[in-house]
């Protein structure tokens, strides 16, 4: 239940151009709660910034020039990392950069040393087909606060996501609690007696003409998504 919320701001797109990576943020959640342990360098890429990185992240080379490099930090990331399963939004992104860094030390993937890796944007174009999946869409569409997010920046984006994945998952709450609940021996093997409680009347709540529309233009983007396989549209 260990899971690794990661995020990385680079000096380009392509790390096959040889673009480095200049700021690695981790956060850490364990049993869908973060426990306020982190990890967080910006890093000495070596190399010029494109233009295009520079306005979207705002970290320039002056800021960088007195600070580590990816060897300088390479065990220590890896002994923060192993053996929790990374959650990363466009994870292709990401593991591509960190393999990079890796291999010009000579050192195994990142997936070797991690018990598995989670696409956020996978779930969600999953999720919502033919919609905007970026953070900031998560955002807005969960009601998490990005009011911070002005620039990208990798440790608070790591805690963004970590937010948009809980809203995204919230259906697995009741199993975790489940799971997580420590029964006695005593407990386990003594029959309890059943009381009495009043029954509530539930209150029920009927979608809006809107809240429908809505839903039945869910469903169409579904089946454009599908190209005609939305179950959901079947005639019984």
């Amino acid at each position: 239940m260990r899971q690794i919320f990661l995020d990385t701001e680079t000096t380009g797109l392509e790390h096959k151009l040889g673009h480095r990576i200049i700021e690695i943020g981790c956060v850490e959640m364990r049993s869908r709660r973060l426990t306020h342990r982190h990890f967080h360098r910006y890093l000495n890429p070596d190399r010029d910034i494109d233009a295009g990185a520079l306005a979207v992240h705002g970290i320039g080379l002056d800021f960088l020039q007195d600070k580590p490099r990816f060897a300088d930090i390479a065990e220590e990331f890896l002994n923060f990392v192993r053996g929790a399963e990374l959650i990363i939004h466009n994870a292709p992104f990401d593991i591509g950069f960190l393999n990079s860094e890796l291999a010009l030390l000579d050192m195994a993937p990142i997936n070797s040393v991690c018990h598995g890796i989670q696409d956020t944007l996978r779930m969600a174009k999953d999720l919502f087909p033919g919609k905007k999946n970026n953070l900031n869409a998560l955002c807005d569409r969960y009601g998490v606060d990005n009011s911070r997010r002005t620039l990208h920046g990798a440790l608070l984006d790591a805690e963004i996501l970590a937010e948009v994945f809980v809203a995204m998952t919230r259906g697995q709450d009741s199993l975790i609690i489940e799971l997580s609940t420590d029964y006695s021996a005593q407990e386990k093997n003594t029959a309890q007696p059943l009381i009495d409680a009043p029954v509530r009347a539930q209150r029920v709540l009927h979608a809006s003409t809107d809240e429908l529309k809505q839903h039945d233009q869910l469903l169409i983007d579904i089946n454009k998504a599908s190209k005609g396989k939305c179950l959901w549209l079947d005639e019984p």
